[in-house]
């Protein structure tokens, strides 16, 4: 017990006094502490994400602005051909089909020949022309000798004019049976040939090798179309019939595209009630690159109008949807580039409302933004 007695009792006074080797070691560890609480914080400072130049350089943005509030009318409808660019072939002679060169289906360009027929009614053409000439000839003829008689004074200026007009009427005729070859593509030999009128595709054919036509057949033999622009018919309900315009956007899938969609404007609207459907038709012109959409294809026609309100607006891929949330990426600088949460109003098209969360003038990422919302979230 006498080995303890030496040592000093310490109180909580006679630590804090700064003379006290215990308080200048607390307050030392406790400097140490802080020291590297700091360097710790100031490491994660750090590593703040920041974007590099490369990825600058391919990064876009885009202003939130207030746009008009649009809407969006779902309703059903099928592909078909541009009616300006479509034609029907008939049969302009009868006669025995010798060849059938294209199918159903093919690409034909305008003069292609389509099928070869042989016909008793190009051989009259033909009889037809070979006496058209020779009318001519003997016109002619006629004309140089009643001009050698007038010369000698055995005949009268009046003979000459008849023969002249005689020339004139023969020549007349030849035109006739040539532009008649022209326009039906006769031959030589009773030949008709069936020449396209326009690029397009066979999309209709009733005519096969072999084929006897009658002179009198009424029925198209080809159909083609040219469908590097085609239309889509909507049937317009009729309770929706006020909230579509001319000049509306229009967004069109199919079926046999699902994840692809065509956009266009409405450019025709059909006053008329259809009695079968009950439903008015509005017309969407589309072009057709690589010719995907096939006339008859059933489409889903989505068509856009503007209600009376504004709205924010931001385009469509500046939306980042996780965890059952939407955010966007606030660009401020390539150093500063914040998450925010947004609640999204509507989606049409390329173009999302925002209803809050996001103010007029900021920037938002459209390219680059899941690789950047990876690495400021991860």
């Amino acid at each position: 017990m006498k080995m303890y007695s030496n040592i000093p009792n310490l109180k909580i006074s006679d630590m804090l006094n700064k003379k006290n080797p215990v308080f200048v070691l607390l307050i030392g560890t406790l400097s140490l502490f802080i020291s590297c609480k700091k360097e710790e914080e100031n490491h994660e400072t750090k590593q703040t994400f920041v974007m590099s130049d490369k990825m600058l350089s391919t990064t876009k943005t885009a202003t939130a602005q207030l746009q008009p509030l649009k809407n969006q009318l779902n309703f059903y409808g099928k592909i078909t051909t541009d009616n300006n660019k479509f034609i029907e072939i008939f049969p302009v002679v009868g006669g025995n089909v010798i060849k059938v060169n294209v199918e159903l289906g093919d690409y034909v360009q305008k003069g292609q020949l389509l099928a070869t027929i042989r016909s008793t009614e190009v051989a009259g053409y033909e009889k037809e022309l070979d006496d058209a000439k020779n009318d001519l000839l003997v016109a002619k003829n006629n004309y140089k000798v009643a001009k050698e008689l007038f010369e000698g004074k055995l005949n009268t200026d009046q003979e000459v004019i008849e023969a002249k007009g005689e020339v004139e009427k023969a020549e007349s005729q030849l035109n006739r049976i040539k532009q008649t070859y022209q326009i039906y593509n006769i031959k030589m030999g009773a030949i008709y040939e069936v020449r396209a009128p326009l690029n397009g595709f066979i999309i209709q054919k009733t005519i096969n090798e072999g084929m006897l036509l009658r002179s009198d057949k009424t029925d198209n033999i080809f159909d083609i179309a040219e469908i590097t622009n085609v239309w889509a018919i909507a049937n317009i309900n009729e309770a929706d019939i006020s909230q579509v315009n001319m000049g509306n956007d229009a967004e069109i899938t199919t079926l046999s595209y699902p994840d692809k969609k065509f956009y266009g404007k409405v450019d025709k609207i059909y006053n008329i009630i259809d009695p079968e459907t009950k439903a008015m038709k509005a017309r969407v012109k589309l072009e057709n690159k690589d010719f995907l959409l096939k006339p008859e294809m059933r489409a889903n026609i989505k068509i856009s109008y503007t209600e009376n309100q504004q709205m924010i607006a931001v385009p469509s891929d500046a939306i980042v949807f996780d965890r059952s949330k939407n955010f966007v990426l606030i660009f401020k600088d390539k150093n500063n580039i914040q998450t925010r949460q947004v609640e999204v109003f509507r989606q049409i098209g390329n173009i999302t409302y925002i209803s809050s969360g996001l103010d007029v003038g900021e920037k938002v990422l459209t390219t680059n933004q899941l690789l950047i919302y990876d690495a400021l979230n991860d």
